[in-house]
Order: structure tokens, then sequence, then C-alpha cells
């Protein structure tokens, strides 16, 4: 593998959406690295929490329009990734949130 399993997940996004999406459809949410395909995402995530993926999904989030003083900014666009994992499987990462 090209890059390493913790340079493909960088963080977990949570919100009070992907909180419902979790408890409802075993439905995670993670940012990632932008070069990372849904192969290498779903390797990462199996391997790294032992969980069994279903399905993933990937979204290009752009970057917001800051005003810094008179001059606007940009900041950077990431990806997201929703990772469904199996129900008898959960993340142990996300349940005391």
């Amino acid at each position: 593998m090209s890059q390493n399993l913790f340079t493909i997940l960088k963080r977990p996004v949570v919100t009070e959406r992907t909180t419902e999406l979790r408890e409802s459809i075993h439905q995670y949410t993670f940012e990632v690295a932008r070069a990372a395909n849904k192969v290498q995402i779903r390797q990462a995530v199996e391997s790294i929490f032992g969980v069994r993926v279903v399905d993933v999904r990937t979204a290009i989030v752009r970057g917001k329009i800051k005003r810094i003083k008179r001059t606007l900014g940009k900041q950077p666009n990431w990806k997201k990734a929703f990772v469904t994992v199996h129900p008898d499987d959960q993340i142990e990462l996300f349940e005391g949130v």
C-alpha cells in the first residue's frame, strides 16, 4: 500500500447529524486524505478498528470563504468518507461521544 493507514484516516467527524447516522444505520464519518480512494479507506478502517465494512461513500467538501479584515481567504477543500459497518460491529472510538 502506498500510504500509511493513519495518513488515510485523518480524524472522525462528530456532529449531530453524524451521531444520528451512527445510531440509526451504523454509518461513521471520517475526514480522509484527498488522494485516498474507497478501497484504501475500506482497508484502513477494517485494519485499524477491526470491523467489517459494508459500504464506503465519499464526498469532497468545499472550503469556506472567510474574510480576514479587508481581504478574502479560502479554506482548503477536504474529503469526507461515510463508512457503513456491519450491524453487529461498532467502532469504540465513537461510543463515548
